[in-house]
């Protein structure tokens, strides 16, 4: 690929990219350097699906390629992992992650895990947390934290520790570049404007969109069950679910629709759903921007819309069901309490 066709895929369904000028110079030069990272706390589901169609952009276009599994994080956010648990769900995690990008067709030569704690507790690394602990306030912190950590009237130490560690990882992971979602953004400006504070370079921050929950508002979460579709679900629950989402004719603004732009015809050439001839017949679409243009004009019920999301998300389910049903005991283990 040229640099400028590099850069197209990286960038490629983004929100947001801070840094634009220097991921062009870099890929100039050589290939980029990213990470994203995971906390292990509740189950993966389809919501996850969607970075990691961006990750295989990233390796497509030739990036290296690091995933922090966050074990350190996952205990510091409101201790949403025991310590106890944090191994099972690091390997949970590794295991669902490498199921999910050989779904979507990633290439893995570049693709390396890193645990949180491989590195997160070396003399240099902590050094460094002391060092941005001298230089910023517990309000620069909590701020920073305010849309990932969990708020609570009385904050916890540990959750104001969060974004110090967070915005360290990209020096001591040797990266040029943070993958994340936009509501890592406040996160994401905090190691920007502090990192150079103690020697280090920015780095580039590139923001995917949040996908809604299937309710009526908020994104896919693990503490909501029903707005979100999980791996473990049978067929018969993911039809159930899907068709009790939340979803009016010609409204635009339900969680089906960013699945059908930012997963499903990210792997199709047509979208077909069929109907009776009395309703229309079967019908096709080539992009996503026909599909929401015939759905804005009430071309596209939202019952046909839900029969189409129904058949296509299938193709990434069941692998996801299988790969599952092989780890039953690791999973038992990884959340059993």
């Amino acid at each position: 690929m040229t640099p400028k066709e590099k850069y197209d895929l990286i960038t490629k369904d983004l929100q947001e990219v801070v840094g634009e000028d220097e991921l062009k110079e870099i890929l100039t030069k050589r290939n980029l350097k990213v990470y994203l990272g995971a906390a292990p706390t509740g189950k993966p589901h389809f919501g996850h699906f969607i970075p990691m169609m961006k990750l295989a952009d990233f390796l497509k276009a030739g990036c290296e390629v690091k995933f922090l599994l966050a074990d350190l994080h996952a205990y510091l956010d409101n201790m949403k992992s025991n310590w106890e648990l944090l191994e099972k769900r690091t390997k949970f995690y590794e295991v669902v992650i490498k199921g999910m990008l050989e779904v979507v067709g990633a290439p893995l030569d570049k693709l390396e895990f890193v645990r949180g704690t491989e590195f997160q507790l070396t003399e240099r690394y902590n050094l460094d947390v002391y060092k941005l602990s001298a230089l910023v306030t517990t309000k620069d912190t909590q701020k920073a934290g305010a849309e990932v950590v969990k708020q609570v009237a009385s904050p916890l130490m540990s959750g104001l520790l969060y974004p110090i560690l967070q915005s360290l990882d990209e020096e001591h992971l040797e990266v040029d570049a943070q993958f994340g979602g936009v509501d890592q953004r406040k996160i994401f400006m905090f190691a920007r404007e502090n990192l150079p504070k103690i020697g280090y370079k920015k780095r580039i921050h590139l923001m995917s969109p949040l996908i809604p929950g299937l309710g009526k508002s908020g994104k896919m979460s693990s503490s909501e069950p029903s707005s979100k579709i999980d791996f473990d679900d049978t067929e018969k629950q993911l039809k159930k679910k899907i068709n009790k989402a939340y979803c009016e004719d010609g409204n635009l603004e339900t969680g089906l629709l960013p699945l059908c732009k930012y997963l499903l015809f990210r792997d199709l050439e047509e979208f077909i759903i069929d109907r009776p001839e009395e309703y229309g017949g079967t019908i096709k679409f080539e992009t996503y921007e026909e599909l929401e243009k015939a759905f804005e004009e009430k071309k596209l019920s939202s019952i046909d819309l839900k029969a189409g999301v129904i058949k296509y998300l299938e193709k990434y389910a069941k692998p996801m069901r299988d790969l599952l049903d092989k780890h039953k005991e690791l999973i038992k283990e990884a959340y059993s309490n």
